[in-house]
């Protein structure tokens, strides 16, 4: 893996944009590299930043999304087909797809994440709710269909869908349907909940949990979480892992390496 993450820097041209929600951007574009879902790459945006994205999309036209939120993610949200960025990796240990009755659980951009393993899934297996704060926000539904037996929508203000957030839409799901298996992404407040509430009703899960990185191939140590390097042992970890985890939910690290509270 270190060798592969000191030479395999590409550059590549846009090849399609989609305005997927409000301020969440999709761009396509084509690299051969291989690709498990749930994987992510590093993405350098010349004279701006690099930043790590997961892989939205796998094949050889991959894809990221992208919600503007700093100065990175508002250029990669200004870009147009033509345009072109430096791609390396992809790093990381993804979801090991299931068998069985399966519940996809995503708030904000986790979809992103969540849907490459859904499409390896038969859709009659695929339970999926989808949270939001507002219905402009809500990401992927209609792909999700394509992929999902039953999708239900969430929003925190009540706009579309069930009224409240994801974690509470999953359990009323799961009061209605057994599953043997939780995949979740999405903001690390939302994961502990509902790592929480797999464990109280028994369900095995893998979540997928975003750190600040600066290397993403496990050098720098910047995305460590308990000892754990979320680029290289993660993104996804199982619910065992996460329960081990003190950290989890409640601090990550700055770009300094300082602790921040969640």
């Amino acid at each position: 893996m270190t060798e592969r993450f000191m030479v395999t820097q590409t550059m590549v041209t846009i090849a399609s944009r989609t305005e997927e929600a409000e301020g969440v951007v999709t761009l396509r574009f084509d690299w051969n590299a291989p690709a498990s879902p749930g994987q992510f790459i590093m993405v350098w945006i010349p004279g701006v930043d690099e930043v790590p994205m997961s892989l939205s999309y796998l094949g050889d036209r991959k894809g990221i999304t992208v919600k503007n939120i700093g100065e990175a993610t508002k250029a990669l949200t200004s870009m147009l087909v033509g345009d072109r960025i430096m791609v390396r990796g992809p790093y990381g240990r993804g979801y090991h797809v299931p068998t069985g009755k399966i519940l996809v659980v995503g708030g904000g951009t986790g979809m992103a994440s969540l849907l490459p393993a859904m499409e390896r899934i038969s859709a009659t297996d695929v339970h999926t709710a989808i949270g939001a704060r507002n219905e402009k926000e809500l990401l992927f539904e209609e792909r999700s269909k394509k992929t999902s037996s039953n999708v239900r929508v969430s929003t925190d203000d009540g706009s579309k869908g069930f009224h409240g957030n994801a974690v509470q839409l999953a359990k009323e799901m799961m009061s209605e349907t057994r599953y043997d298996m939780v995949l979740g992404c999405g903001p690390e407040k939302m994961l502990f909940f509902l790592h929480k509430l797999c464990l109280d009703m028994g369900i095995p899960c893998q979540m997928s949990l975003e750190r600040y990185m600066k290397c993403g191939g496990g050098l720098c140590g910047s995305c460590a979480i308990d000892g754990k390097r979320v680029c290289r042992e993660g993104p996804v970890f199982s619910g065992d892992e996460l329960k081990e985890m003190k950290e989890f939910g409640k601090q990550r690290r700055d770009e300094c390496g300082g602790r921040l509270k969640l």
